[in-house]
């Protein structure tokens, strides 16, 4: 795991699906709300979060709501705060609970690897642990799997 850098020690540890740290690098309605989750919070991700981080922004491109400099300078702040997240590896356990999760809740495969990284970080003990999004489905699967998905607004 990379050192961690221009962070306090001791923060509290939440996992953080790509929808949550997309705002970090690109101007959002939720930015500020994001911020704030991030001086409070180490960050914690699935293994695949960088492509679907990419993805985002690549639709964001498309969509026209970022042009290729915009595009860059994110991509370019995305990879210097991954230096300092810890990931989740996939495993064929977390394979296997994601194949769980799309069977009982309206979630894409994505979105259910996610929830099974976060399941596995904390291993299975989610009551008191955070889990942030700013998916709606995918916080209503997590909160029913017990992770606290209420984080306080920033200020």
């Amino acid at each position: 795991m990379a050192a961690r850098t221009r962070r306090p020690l001791g923060l509290a540890s939440a996992f953080w699906d790509a929808s949550a740290l997309v705002p970090l690098c690109v101007r959002q309605e939720n930015t500020p709300l994001v911020h704030g989750w991030y001086k409070t919070h180490e960050v914690v991700v699935w293994w695949a979060t960088s492509v679907e981080i990419a993805s985002a922004l690549a639709r964001l491109l498309r969509m026209k709501h970022l042009d290729v400099k915009q595009r860059g300078k994110a991509l370019k702040s995305i990879a210097e705060l991954a230096e300092t997240w810890s990931v989740i590896p996939p495993s064929a356990a977390i394979r296997g609970k994601a194949i769980e999760l799309v069977e009982h809740y309206d979630l894409r495969a994505g979105d259910a690897l996610q929830l099974a990284a976060a399941l596995e970080w904390c291993e299975g003990a989610s009551l008191g642990r955070t889990f942030l999004t700013a998916d709606d489905r995918l916080r209503q699967a997590a909160t029913l799997n017990g992770f606290d998905t209420s984080t306080p607004s920033a200020k």
